[in-house]
């Protein structure tokens, strides 16, 4: 049987059950003392009277059966600890943010050759390459990322996906210029629409990489980062020294204005073009963090104190007032004047 998650309805259930628990707890505790009161004598003795602590036993026994139902409901809507696959890091998920460029110009082929072959990769092969050498250096189940195609504009592909195949089918050459109309490249629309998807994250849980061949920045309006933002990559692909004609004019990678984009942002320029990005510059999303579950923190531990406190007390209750309960003890008076 599949046990759900603790959820705001299973709580208002569990305090629904111990409010019931308690009313009709109440309603026979004082239904016991009324009929108590009918044979007070031949229970206490010639005085009709328990001793004075005993008073405190009816409410004792209603708060004792109160706990013990809404600990024991609280608990069956508690995954098991072992099967519970909803921890996550401490300090929540890392966020990685990928500025895809997915402009014509990307299919060029000049990023290179593939490694043993004389074929030459695309632009954005070469990028995919160095994305799926990157997920293999990092905490990926540690890490959500997010997808922003630009072109003329920019749209978020994915959001904060842990699932590396969705990551996968999306690099693959997936057409996602189609998605905009024909322009010019507008590398501050993938950077912007990046800072609203970063926006209301945690502070420093985020990198922003940033991949494209190049273009014109203009020297203002590139947006403020946000406090989420810690860390920004801005990576160039395409041969920077020589150049391929596309749409009557030549094309390759604008090292220079990426470069100065980086500076801009407080980032680092890497031309992946022949290198990787160093393993030691990915040290924040390759770091592995303990993992908590601040869903059900303090919970079970609360629903399993109520439980043994509840249960403790029932179980004791009954010899306290047995032994404790009544100045007069019917049972030993006998066996005394036996003796006598």
């Amino acid at each position: 049987m599949n046990i759900p998650d603790i959820t705001t309805d299973a709580s208002t259930l569990a305090l629904w059950v111990a409010l019931g628990a308690g009313v009709f707890a109440g309603l026979a505790e004082g239904w016991h003392s009324r009929r108590t009161r009918r044979v007070a004598r031949l229970a206490f003795g010639p005085l009709g009277q328990a001793r004075v602590w005993t008073r405190i036993a009816p409410p004792i026994r209603v708060l004792a059966l109160t706990a013990m139902a809404w600990g024991l409901v609280t608990l069956f809507f508690i995954r098991p600890r072992m099967a519970n696959y909803d921890k996550i890091p401490e300090g929540g998920y890392r966020h990685l943010i990928i500025a895809w460029d997915v402009s014509p110009s990307m299919q060029l082929d000049d990023g290179g050759f593939d490694s043993g072959k004389q074929k030459k990769r695309t632009r954005a092969q070469r990028g995919a390459k160095v994305l799926l050498s990157l997920f293999e250096r990092i905490a990926l189940d540690q890490v959500r990322i997010s997808i922003v195609a630009f072109f003329t504009g920019a749209k978020p592909v994915v959001v904060d996906t842990h699932d590396l195949n969705v990551v996968k089918n999306i690099l693959d050459d997936l057409p996602l210029d189609m998605a905009f109309d024909p322009g010019k490249t507008s590398l501050i629309d993938g950077i912007e629409e990046s800072v609203r998807l970063a926006k209301g994250w945690e502070p420093d849980s985020t990198t922003l990489l940033i991949i494209s061949d190049g273009d014109t920045v203009a020297d203002t309006g590139l947006p403020k980062l946000p406090p989420s933002i810690n860390k920004v990559f801005v990576a160039g692909v395409g041969d920077p020294r020589r150049g391929v004609f596309i749409d009557g004019h030549m094309s390759r990678q604008n090292a220079r204005v990426l470069r100065q984009l980086a500076k801009r942002l407080g980032g680092e320029y890497v031309d992946v073009n022949n290198v990787q990005i160093s393993t030691t510059q990915l040290a924040e999303l390759a770091g592995v963090r303990n993992l908590v579950d601040p869903g059900e923190k303090g919970r079970r531990e609360l629903a399993l104190g109520c439980v043994a406190t509840g249960a403790g007390l029932l179980a004791l209750l009954p010899v306290g007032l047995a032994f404790f309960g009544s100045p007069w003890q019917s049972g030993r008076s006998r066996r005394t004047k036996v003796a006598q």
